[in-house]
């Protein structure tokens, strides 16, 4: 017990880190409630009721976009359930929040102890890792899945370090977990973006093994962590595989239209360039890794800042309002991201003093991590990427590939500590690289705060001057200009001597520590308080308790308006609403209580999303102006002017009424829930198929792509009558009942939303789903009385589930053979 009494101080330490942080809000039981957090409780809430009314899940919503696999909405599989009380475990069952920032530390501890570092040392390095910004900026956004991917990386990577240092099967077993517990957390791109880090590793334990003539280990321990893979995988394969299938269909998909010009910017089968690239790190922007206010901070009000506005002229006060602290490249950042001033001059100095392929490997994944990061900035390396390296043009937002540096600065910080200590005499011996280092961090940070204009030769974004010209006459622009310059300036210097002195002292605790004025293990306390203390004050502006909440402003958020009340009074199964009163396509609320036209998602359909871009956002635009021209009265609206709307069955729209207020507008033009047509036209590409939308009408002719023609047996006239009807008689999310009447043979349009996955029976019997008017469904119908079902149940997910439980009974094996090889070990010391 006493060998792992270290090890239990420094877990104690984190979480009594992470409760003080935290503190009074977590007493308290306030919560954050983010744009993010509500979006998904948003787009989440049919599903939830679904599950509470029948015991299910249902791998479909109509809440948002007018119906989407809720896939990467609530990911939830019964053979996860496992993971999840595992992953509490390694939580502790600490209380929310608490947990994340323990469980930040504690991965990269594990890590660092499979390296071989004392308790002490590694204990500051989970807290300098942990507490780096970009992690509490994620928070602070409501990113969750992603902090909890990033926080089972390092443990990932521990087991990867053990099989390579001959302890396969531990190795195995942690690489197994982690990695499973990894893919759990389902955001997909960081564990994306550490693959490079990965494989760099990798080859630095095999140039080890080349050079020790061990290559039979090295092939061994690979060959284990194959394994070890295939397990983690399988283990989330219904997750895994339904993302793949999902993401086929949506904007991370190949577009199936041909554009022209700037608009031909789409890659291969991904995301277009330039949303890929929207968030790119600015080249001088990458300073924030030594001073965080390099380019302003984050993208909140200048007048937030009271230090800042001691600098501002009272004229402008107003205008400082409405302008940013932010003036970097990014169309705007929630904050910084900031590693520490002296965590990453000992980096620098690793760079010099440690020794061994892995050095190079962090130092390679860390150029990395800044070329990628730098994007449209650095576009010639970005195009490779996009067009060469496999999955890269899946995602977006290349400024968060700085996690790689997040993780390599602080490790090859901690390993350069460990050198120190374990050779006291080399910043004797190499004191010129430990000058250098101070020079290269310390300095930059100096010459930041004494000239910050011989880096940056603007402090106003462009965009920003030309809001400003066309706002501000002339002969005021200019000393607004300059007050604002100063007050940017300000916000550069500040930090940049913050940053100085930090380093400055950092570097004198080495000096002590060299000289034998200060003993390891008070050295290693000083710096940890001096990293702490710095990366806490940073971190406090991003996520501080003055954000955290009521928990119930989480109820209050989606409180039934007067205009939420009449619409739900409506007991037609199924229709969609419209909300005027938002940013449409920027919100969930709506989606809490109705079936949303709009929503908020990161990966919806890429066919919906086109048809926003071509039909959607114009008839809003008209809708919006005739209603408001017609002063609500929808018998002098002309129905024709937002056709797509109307064939979503868009049965209702939320206006803005004046004074905060929204009322309900019924729309006597929607078409229904289905409907007969008397033509279907052909067409042979997506093009046409799109651009056709405006040349029909759609109550009477459906557009149809010609490779569904066999589906709906080629017919093109089709019959309908006054008495042809159909009617919806049993709604769930994921199982539509219609009845129908006809006495002919016809096509009928569904207004809801295609999907590869849904299946139809007629009175019982199986029969075929057409696409038509590019993203609802068709059926061809015969004459008489008819039950129409529909389905979505994809037996892909009985198929991946049953293999999901053989990977986690072969983990669960790895793990018994792991505690009985223990168990051996401790009898035979005990012996």
């Amino acid at each position: 017990m006493k060998k792992f009494l270290p090890d239990l101080i420094v877990i104690l330490s984190f979480i009594a880190i992470s409760f003080v942080y935290f503190f009074p809000a977590i007493t308290e039981d306030r919560i954050l409630f983010q744009h993010d957090t509500a979006a998904g409780a948003g787009a989440g809430q049919e599903a939830k009721e679904y599950n509470d009314q029948t015991g299910e899940r249902t791998r479909w919503t109509n809440s948002i976009f007018g119906g989407m696999p809720t896939y990467q909405i609530s990911p939830s599989y019964d053979s996860t359930e496992t993971l999840r009380v595992a992953e509490k475990a390694y939580h502790l069952f600490l209380p929310n929040y608490v947990w994340l920032t323990f469980v930040m530390m504690l991965g990269f501890y594990i890590l660092l102890r499979a390296l071989g570092i004392s308790p002490w040392l590694a204990g500051l390095g989970g807290i300098i890792w942990a507490f780096s910004s970009y992690f509490f900026i994620l928070i602070s956004a409501g990113h969750i899945w992603k902090f909890i991917t990033l926080a089972y990386i390092p443990p990932t990577i521990a087991g990867i370090v053990l099989a390579y240092r001959k302890q396969y099967l531990l190795g195995g077993v942690i690489t197994a977990l982690f990695l499973a517990l990894q893919i759990l957390s389902n955001h997909v791109q960081m564990s994306y973006y550490f693959l490079f880090l990965i494989l760099l590793i990798v080859g630095a334990f095999f140039e080890e093994s080349w050079r020790k003539k061990e290559l039979p280990h090295f092939f061994k321990a690979t060959g284990i962590l194959v394994i070890a893979g295939i397990i983690g995988i399988s283990a989330n394969l219904s997750n895994l595989y339904h993302t793949y299938e999902y993401s086929k269909e949506t904007m991370r998909g190949k577009s199936e239209l041909k554009a022209e010009g700037d608009a031909a910017k789409q890659t291969s089968s991904g995301l277009d360039r330039d949303y890929i690239t929207q968030w790119s790190y600015g080249i001088g922007e990458t300073f924030s890794l030594l001073v965080p206010n390099i380019k302003g901070g984050a993208s909140v009000p200048l007048s937030q800042n009271e230090k800042v506005m001691e600098k501002a002229n009272p004229m402008y006060s107003g205008i400082y309002s409405q302008l940013t602290q932010y003036f970097g490249d990014q169309p705007g950042t929630s904050g910084p991201v900031y590693v520490g001033a002296f965590v990453l001059m000992l980096f620098i100095l690793g760079l010099f003093i440690v020794d061994g392929p892995m050095k190079w490997a962090l130092a390679g994944a860390t150029l990395l991590s800044i070329l990628l990061a730098w994007g449209r900035n650095f576009m010639g390396f970005t195009d490779f990427f996009i067009d060469y390296i496999p999955m890269y043009n899946k995602f977006r937002a290349v400024s968060s590939a700085l996690v790689i540096a997040e993780f390599t600065i602080p490790l090859l910080a901690i390993l350069t500590l460990k050198e120190i200590f374990d050779r006291p005499q080399i910043l004797k011996e190499k004191i010129k690289y430990l000058y250098l280092s101070f020079g290269l961090t310390g300095g930059f940070a100096l010459l930041f705060a004494l000239a910050p204009r011989l880096f940056f030769s603007t402090f106003v974004p462009t965009q920003e001057l030309k809001a400003l010209q066309q706002a501000i006459p002339g002969d005021q622009l200019s000393p607004l200009l300059s007050n604002l310059e100063e007050m940017r300036v300000y916000l550069i210097t500040s930090d940049a001597w913050r940053s100085f002195f930090i380093i400055a002292i950092g570097t004198a605790l080495l000096l002590a520590y060299s000289a034998r004025k200060l003993k390891a293990t008070w050295t290693i306390a000083a710096i940890a308080v001096l990293c702490l203390g710095d990366m806490w004050m940073v971190n406090k502006r991003y996520l501080n308790d003055e954000q955290f909440v009521s928990a119930d402003q989480q109820t209050e958020a989606f409180s039934k308006t007067t205009a939420d009340e009449l619409i739900l009074q409506d007991s037609t199964l199924d229709y969609r609403v419209l909300n005027f009163a938002t940013n449409t396509f920027n919100e969930n609320n709506t989606a809490y209580w109705h079936k949303s036209v709009g929503g908020y998602h990161a990966a919806k359909l890429r066919r919906y999303q086109e048809m926003i871009d071509h039909h959607i956002t114009k008839e809003m635009q008209a809708a919006y102006n005739e209603i408001a021209t017609a002063q609500g009265k929808m018998d002098s609206v002309n129905g024709n002017s937002f056709r797509v709307l109307n064939m979503l069955n868009t049965k209702y729209f939320i206006f803005p009424s004046g004074k905060g207020k929204v009322a309900p507008i019924e729309n006597p033009y929607a078409y229904g829930n289905a409907w007969f047509v008397g033509n279907v036209r052909y067409v042979n590409t997506a093009n046409e198929e799109i651009e056709a939308i405006d040349s029909v009408l759609l109550t009477e002719t459906a557009i149809v792509d010609a490779s569904f023609k066999d589906k709906l047996k080629g017919i093109t006239n089709s019959y309908k009558d006054s008495l042809s009807a159909v009617r919806l008689t049993n709604y769930k999310p994921n199982h539509l009942v219609y009845e129908t009447s006809s006495s002919k043979d016809g096509i009928v349009v569904f207004s809801e939303i295609y999907y590869p996955g849904w299946t139809a029976t007629i009175d019982g019997k199986p029969a075929e789903i057409a696409r038509a008017n590019y993203i609802l469904r068709a059926m061809n119908i015969p004459a008489g009385k008819h039950t129409i079902e529909m389905a979505f149940d994809p037996k892909s997910i009985h198929v991946t589930e049953s293999i999901a439980y053989a990977g986690l009974a072969l983990l669960l094996v790895g793990i018994i053979l792991l505690l009985l090889k223990y168990r051996k070990n401790f009898d035979l010391g005990k012996k």
